[in-house]
């Protein structure tokens, strides 16, 4: 959609990018953005309306209460956000509004019904998000940072542990567990201002599925995939790492694998930059596995290899453009933030990914991860 082009979204800022983005406000309950001649106002309840004030000094404030007595004393008996847009719109003297893909049916069938044309802007109501700010990098590193620190904690806990019986990690005399590991991990992204939600702490044959979460007992001498991707509390913006370790000694198999995809993750970052198509990055990780000898496919019902994408972008969500995948029609562009997290998985060995956070700039991929990379802890 063009700049000039009206703009309206309903939805609470605290679950909906778009409107974090636009307002700068966490607001937990649904409330009216209208960008009207490029100028932005915003529709608020009484409890909200001094805090929008003060917090979203670029946007008009308008009373939400004030504008149902309004239509009341008009004879409408029970006004909507549908009657507040439509008469917000009439005083200016327009009848069509942009939205999103994600705006709710119901309320675009209501304003239909008041004469007010609603388009979806098929590009996205703000493209730009995708191009980070240097103030915006430094919000996703501050973000970045939080998950470090709770790989820190998990890394710090396990190597802790002891050794028992049946390759039992032991904790405080006491089996390490992924839950107890998530725990601590979690906490610690709390106390430093974040807030982690599906940690991944996954070992053994739970890793080879790259969204298991992890549950029950970690064993030694074998790969545990640790995921943290917490959200800043202040910001909204999302930090993202994995690292791969094994506690003990790690087999011969799992080695190789480890060094594949770390040499796999290497090779990615020299392909990432500015102009580069995201499937060819994709494409030269993939190659290179086939080359080493790991294929990708199904086995036994179900995939091994590298079955997902090389990386994606991340701001206020964890998955936002662009995409580094077999299926992508991105360019990357300078500004973009990325994860660059290979990963290869089979059953006989367990699962290795290693990700960090790039950001595209004309020369290369700058990695604004700092955390270390080992296998054996």
């Amino acid at each position: 959609m063009k700049p000039s082009d009206n703009l309206l979204l309903v939805a609470a800022s605290e679950c909906d990018a778009n409107m974090l983005y636009a307002v700068g406000l966490f607001v937990p309950d649904p409330f009216i953005y209208l960008r009207l001649n490029g100028r932005p106002l915003i529709v608020m309840s009484d409890l909200e309306i001094d805090r929008a004030r003060a917090r979203a000094p670029h946007c008009r404030v308008l009373s939400l209460s004030q504008r149902q007595e309004r239509l009341k004393k008009r004879g409408i008996k029970s006004p909507g956000f549908a009657h507040i847009v439509h008469e917000v719109l009439r005083e200016r003297g327009q009848r069509s509004v942009c939205v999103p893909g994600n705006f709710p049916h119901g309320l675009a069938v209501e304003l239909e019904h008041l004469h007010v044309r609603v388009k979806v802007a098929r590009d996205g109501v703000f493209p730009e998000r995708e191009l980070k700010t240097p103030d915006e990098v430094k919000k996703i590193s501050a973000a970045l940072a939080m998950a470090e620190v709770g790989m820190a904690e998990a890394m710090q806990v396990l190597r802790r542990t002891k050794i028992g019986r049946n390759r039992q990690l032991l904790h405080h005399g006491s089996p390490l567990t992924s839950e107890k590991l998530r725990a601590v991990i979690d906490t610690a992204i709390t106390q430093a201002g974040g807030l982690a939600a599906h940690t991944i702490v996954a070992g053994g044959l739970q890793g080879c599925d790259p969204h298991e979460s992890g549950h029950g007992q970690l064993r030694a001498n074998e790969p545990i995939i640790l995921d943290i991707f917490p959200r800043s509390q202040k910001t909204g913006y999302f930090g993202d790492i994995t690292r791969t370790v094994v506690r003990g000694r790690a087999s011969q198999a799992a080695w190789r694998l480890y060094e594949t995809v770390r040499r796999g993750q290497q090779l990615a970052f020299e392909r990432v930059r500015a102009d580069t198509h995201g499937k060819k990055v994709h494409e030269a990780v993939q190659e290179f596995f086939e080359s080493e000898g790991f294929k990708t496919g199904k086995r036994n019902g179900r995939m091994q290899g590298f079955f997902h994408g090389t990386g994606h972008g991340l701001g206020l969500e964890i998955h936002e453009a662009p995409r580094m995948s077999a299926t992508t029609t991105a360019t990357l562009q300078a500004g973009h933030v990325v994860t660059v997290e290979p990963g290869l998985y089979y059953p006989g060995i367990g699962g290795v990914r290693l990700e960090d956070m790039a950001l595209v700039q004309a020369s290369g991929a700058r990695n604004l991860t700092r955390f270390e990379k080992v296998l054996e802890i």
